[in-house]
């Protein structure tokens, strides 16, 4: 990769490099890259790039592979780091661009340029607190639009509402008309964010009340298993049952009766698991089925999980109309992940996962000799498999018991709470799963 003149070695020296090196050596490109994180921050550029580099080449990722052979080249210019650290942004890796576009911003601290790519990595990786550190340092040069707003968004996805309304109300109107949509949903979040304190504390493990703020979801249920460990009300890998999709349902109506929304109808996917949920929401509901449409109003729109509309044919086309809200349309999406987010953001979701195996689907159990094996998927009819549902049992599961209490009366305290604040606005996708952290899983 380099020539004899540039003295530089072909592969990294630091042992953590050397490890994701003997990684690619054997094809483990996510093993190798998990090895360049847990490197650290404070790893070589030069070192990095090398790894990262050759990773890109595999991937078929040419501009990575460029930019990383520009780093490695010249792991102390300017140039080279910001080309890197956009390309890791772009590409997903938002974690490797920090330390290089840091690097750079210390050495330019008056580029805008530099601070707002910086930014986009710090809010890529969930890093917002970051992100407000940053801007803040950065306000007597920056711009309102977009900085202060950035600072604003940053400040709300940290948790930090009393800096989000201060720097809120110092935003002028913007200028530009690209603008107009952003200000307006950062005005509902914070209106969102005045009705839910009413009613919940709004704290880092408060996942309920910052869902409704992020994103006007109202959330049905939470996890009981491993909140005190890390998952705070979120689940990591779940196989789900007819119980847990009935107690989603209830939910539902709950919400539906609390804030007085009628509706006339529930609107069917076209993905089986979203039939087979849609047929048991319209029993639950006592209103009929009927495929989706375009444009109908006082409907429940169901979906099992939004991101398997997606891979349906005309599923994109249908979560692009769902992206304008319809008067009395309600999206409800049962279980919703919050690792991959749908390209829409439901307006009731029963359960947030990273990983989630339908009642219907094959599924892991313990075999006869006390090994795991897989069941085949359940083919039965969606008419008989939503029947399992409504006849099921929709008590709480107790879990571990470290989770905090969640009766009926609870939620539908907090529906009456947000009442005035739901259903409004766009549905637009969630980039940050906001304040409350969740541990993931590789």
């Amino acid at each position: 990769m380099f020539s004899r003149r540039n003295r530089r070695p072909a592969r990294p020296e630091s042992h953590q490099l050397l490890k994701a090196w003997e990684c690619l050596d054997s094809g483990d490109l996510p093993g190798a890259l998990r090895q360049v994180r847990a490197a650290g921050e404070d790893a070589p550029a030069g070192e990095v790039a090398l790894v990262v580099g050759r990773a890109a080449a595999a991937a078929g990722f040419d501009d990575l592979e460029q930019a990383a052979a520009a780093l490695a080249a010249r792991p102390d210019q300017a140039q080279a780091l910001f080309g890197f650290g956009y390309a890791c942004v772009e590409r997903g890796l938002p974690h490797l661009a920090i330390p290089p576009l840091r690097q750079v911003l210390r050495h330019n601290p008056d580029s805008l340029r530099v601070l707002r790519e910086l930014v986009s990595a710090y809010e890529r990786a969930g890093r917002h607190r970051e992100a407000v550190e940053e801007l803040a340092r950065h306000e007597a040069g920056f711009a309102d639009w977009p900085d202060r707003y950035l600072l604003v968004f940053n400040a709300i996805m940290a948790g930090d509402l009393g800096l989000a309304r201060r720097q809120h109300a110092l935003l002028p109107d913007p200028d530009d008309s690209v603008w107009l949509d952003a200000r307006d949903r950062q005005t509902r979040t914070l209106e969102r964010a005045a009705a839910v304190q009413r009613a919940t504390a709004l704290d880092l493990t408060d996942l309920r009340g910052w869902q409704f703020v992020i994103g006007g979801t109202v959330l049905g249920t939470l996890s009981p298993y491993g909140f005190a460990a890390g998952m705070t009300g979120r689940y990591a890998w779940l196989q789900d049952t007819p119980d847990q999709c009935l107690r989603g349902l209830l939910r539902l109506r709950t919400l539906l009766e609390v804030t007085g929304v009628r509706p006339r109808s529930v609107s069917l996917l076209p993905d089986r698991g979203s039939r087979i949920l849609g047929l048991a929401a319209a029993d639950v509901l006592g209103v009929p089925a009927g495929p989706f449409e375009a444009g109908r109003e006082d409907t429940v729109v169901v979906a099992y999980d939004l991101n398997e509309v997606a891979g349906e044919d005309g599923g994109p086309e249908i979560l692009g109309q769902l992206f304008e809200r319809v008067p009395g349309q309600v999206l409800h999406e049962h279980a919703s992940s919050w690792t991959d987010t749908p390209v829409v953001t439901a307006d009731s979701v029963a359960l947030l996962h990273q990983s989630v195996v339908a009642p219907w689907g094959e599924r892991l159990r313990q075999g006869a000799d006390g090994g795991v094996e897989r069941t085949p998927a359940d083919d039965r009819p969606e008419a008989e498999l939503a029947a399992e549902i409504t006849a099921a049992d929709p008590a709480a599961d107790e879990g571990d018991g470290e989770g905090p209490a969640d009766p009926d009366e609870t939620f539908a305290a907090f529906a009456g709470a947000v009442r005035g604040s739901w259903l409004r606005g766009d549905r637009a996708r969630l980039n940050s799963s906001g304040p409350v952290p969740s541990s993931r899983f590789a």
